[in-house]
């Protein structure tokens, strides 16, 4: 019931007859036993939901599979296609499924007699499957579609609050561009009005011009025409956003093509310091209903942000309702969405966008396995040894510091040094030297190599990892063993790596684009995809020469973009790369296997995905130590990292420039590591703003704890190989 995979069930009870000292049957014997254990699975779910099935609940369910006229599909085809781009008319079609699923009987159903894998794979066998494949069902096919109800409403719920933020980030976004553009002009016609007023002031300065000729003069040299130029009202003070809300209000129309309906669909609800946002909320919900214009007297304006607050300011004071009530709205809208990233927003029944404290134990919960969880990670228990701790890691490395700067000439280009100005120096690497010898080796080995077709590589990779096995059928059957399944899954893997497509492919090997679609449909999964990536990764790891490069122990993640072409949610159109791209963010370990690999946005900090698949690392790599670029280092990340017992060793761009944060006042720092602290250089580290790379995160803006504040966030350092600089903060 939790495990609906055959080669997961087989290897589970091999494993069972293994500790149990009971001599296993053969395989076909054993497969049949699990076979037949599938089948009681499934006569089981038949019994647990079937006083669900009432003649109605089966009524709503059977339309689901007739073609509805208007929308020219059945309801399962319509509900099961997603959105495409992230428009107004996506949001307000996926609000009329979520509307639709909501209205039916079987919405109302309680599943949760079923394991939660159990109703994820019958999801999964609804979605996949077709009309005719769930008729032949019979009477299994109800249970499918109920859990598949019971889960779309979830999968829509979410879809639609997502739909939300990107629709309203992209009109944010486009009001951004526009005022960065008018922004560019400006500049452009300060450097005019700069060059006037070089001509302006030395005649006003020189004594020998009378002052009733200045005028004159200056009228005849520059002219009417460029004077008015400078005093018009394109130079007048810019707001503190530098007139991005207004340039979004242009786009007032068509947010509210979506936004009432979203307001009135979702439960958002609030966390603590949400009050007003809350208020206004329930407020505009209020004003859409009622089709009111004028925001009454007296609303909630304390969660609107300093930047935005002049807008409604003045019009206010100038009387201007229809203003007012355009301002207020969009930042009752910006904020939302900026509470449901945060999580200081949440929705009742989402997965996506649930309430943060569901995903943590109660007090009562984690009680009992504080003291375990410690002591795998290697922290104490209580916050202020954990913050001691952390001081006596800082202070051990920069003592090593200490010692590294002492020893070092500022004429030596090629150590941790001072300079002159008692400035950190930290050289780059320098590249390793290749002996004559070995590029020769290296060439010589490469013309040994014979070229293998890539087909050829797959079909021995399979033969060595047996890593097609993981490409099980999404409805449970296990992967055939015949000679032409294994190819049309090849098939299909070469077509979609090499971006050949199903259509080219089939021309090309003879496959017909059907059979190709078909596996692709029912076998290459998200989920077949990783298991077959972990299989390879582990064998990969068990072999001599991988450990050359490296025992597992470390991994990296960086992001690489590719263009795309058509509407996707996860493209975004980005002036440096000439059009749409999507970003892929990939987990390298440092034997040079990729473990892990995800899709994100590329306008996204990377930052944010760090944790993810390194946490979710399914092999058997060793990993205790990750690398990211500067786009990937973030307090917070540092200090999960640290919470998990894991290092981020990040490699920063600029890390001489870097205030992390410190432990002593300049004067007690001063005394302790003379060798790297002066008076002007602890001056310049107090007053240097954050670099570019440490904001955006909640640990460096929005009011959170910022770099050199004071927060008891501790930076240690370790030295590596050729002086390079890792930190870590506990």
């Amino acid at each position: 019931m939790e495990h609906d995979s055959p080669t997961l069930l087989f290897n589970l009870a091999r494993e069972y007859l293994m500790a149990a000292k009971v001599i296993r049957p053969g395989a076909l014997v054993l497969a049949k036993m699990v076979g037949t254990a599938r089948k009681g699975a499934a006569d089981l779910t038949s019994q647990l939901v079937g006083h669900l099935l009432a003649a109605e609940v089966r009524a709503d369910l059977e339309r689901m599979l007739l073609v509805d006229a208007g929308l020219g599909m059945t309801r399962l085809e319509w509900l099961v296609t997603p959105a495409r781009d992230a428009s107004a008319t996506s949001v307000k079609a996926a609000i009329d499924k979520l509307t639709w699923l909501r209205a039916i009987d079987a919405h109302q159903m309680d599943v949760s007699v079923l394991p939660n894998e159990r109703r994820r794979f019958l999801a999964q066998v609804a979605r996949r499957s077709t009309n005719q494949g769930l008729e032949r069902r019979k009477e299994r096919k109800f249970p499918i579609l109920l859990a598949f109800v019971a889960q779309a409403v979830i999968d829509q719920l979410d879809e639609v609050v997502a739909l939300f933020d990107q629709a309203v980030s992209a009109r944010e976004s486009r009001a951004k561009s526009k005022t960065d553009e008018a922004l560019i002009e400006r500049a452009k016609k300060g450097e005019t009005r700069q060059l006037l007023m070089d001509m302006i002031l030395p005649t006003l300065a020189d004594p020998s011009i009378p002052d009733d000729e200045v005028g004159g003069m200056l009228r005849e040299r520059i002219g009417m025409q460029r004077l008015r130029e400078i005093t018009s009202d394109a130079w007048k003070p810019l707001p503190r956003d530098h007139g991005r809300l207004s340039e979004l209000e242009s786009s007032y129309t068509y947010l509210r093509q979506f936004t009432p309906i979203v307001l009135a669909a979702i439960d958002f609800q609030g966390g603590p310091g949400t009050g007003e946002l809350m208020e206004a909320v329930a407020l505009l919900k209020e004003l859409n209903r009622t089709s009111g214009r004028k925001v009454p007297a007296g609303a909630p304006t304390g969660f609107v942000p300093a930047k935005y607050a002049d807008y409604l300011d003045k019009a206010r004071k100038s009387g201007q309702d229809t203003a007012y009530r355009h301002y207020w709205e969009l930042c009752v809208i910006l904020c939302l969405r900026d509470g449901l990233r945060s999580g200081d927003v949440f929705v009742p029944g989402s997965r996506r966008y649930a309430d943060p404290a569901t995903y943590l134990y109660t007090p009562e919960q984690w009680t009992p396995k504080q003291a375990e969880y410690c002591r795998l990670v290697g922290k104490p228990a209580n916050a202020s040894d954990a913050l001691e701790q952390g001081k006596q890691e800082l202070h051990a490395a920069l003592a090593e510091l200490e010692q590294t700067l002492a020893g070092a000439s500022s004429d030596d280009a090629g150590t941790v040094r001072l300079d002159e100005e008692a400035h950190l120096v930290v050289p780059p690497l320098s590249a390793e030297d290749v002996p004559a010898e070995a590029k020769e080796l290296r060439d010589e080995l490469a013309a040994m190599l014979p070229f293998a077709p890539i087909a050829s590589l797959l079909i021995e990779l399979d033969a060595r990892t047996g890593f097609l096995d993981c490409f099980t059928h999404a409805g449970g059957r296990k992967l055939a063993k015949s000679a032409e399944t294994k190819r049309n899954i090849l098939a299909v893997l070469i077509a979609m790596a090499t971006n050949l497509g199903l259509a080219r492919m089939s021309d090309a090997c003879g496959v017909s684009y059907d059979v190709l679609a078909w596996t692709m449909e029912w076998y290459v999964r998200e989920e077949t995809l990783r298991e077959a990536n972990t299989v390879i990764v582990d064998r990969h790891y068990q072999l001599e020469l991988a450990k050359v490069f490296g025992g597992g122990t470390m991994s990296s993640s960086d992001g690489q973009r590719f263009p795309v072409r058509g509407k996707t949610l996860t493209g975004r159109n980005m002036v440096i790369h000439g059009g749409q791209v999507l970003s892929t963010y990939t987990h390298v370990s440092d034997q040079w296997s990729t473990y892990r690999t995800k899709i994100i946005v590329p306008t996204a900090r990377e930052a944010h995905f760090v944790l993810d698949d390194f946490l979710g690392n399914a092999t058997d790599l060793p990993i205790a130590e990750h690398a990211t670029d500067t786009h990937g280092a973030t307090l917070i990340n540092f200090a999960l990292f640290d919470l998990v017992g894991k290092a981020l060793t990040p490699r920063m761009r600029d890390l001489t420039r870097v205030t992390l944060v410190r432990d002593d006042t300049p004067t007690e720092i001063a005394k302790r590591y003379p060798a790297r602290a002066t008076a002007r250089a602890e001056a310049d580290a107090l007053t240097r703003p954050a670099p570019r790379s440490m904001k955006g995160d909640g640990a460096g803006s929005r009011g959170g704890p910022r770099p050199g504040a004071g927060h008891p966030l501790v930076l240690t350092a370790r030295s590596g190989v050729s002086a390079t600089m890792s930190w870590s903060v506990p």
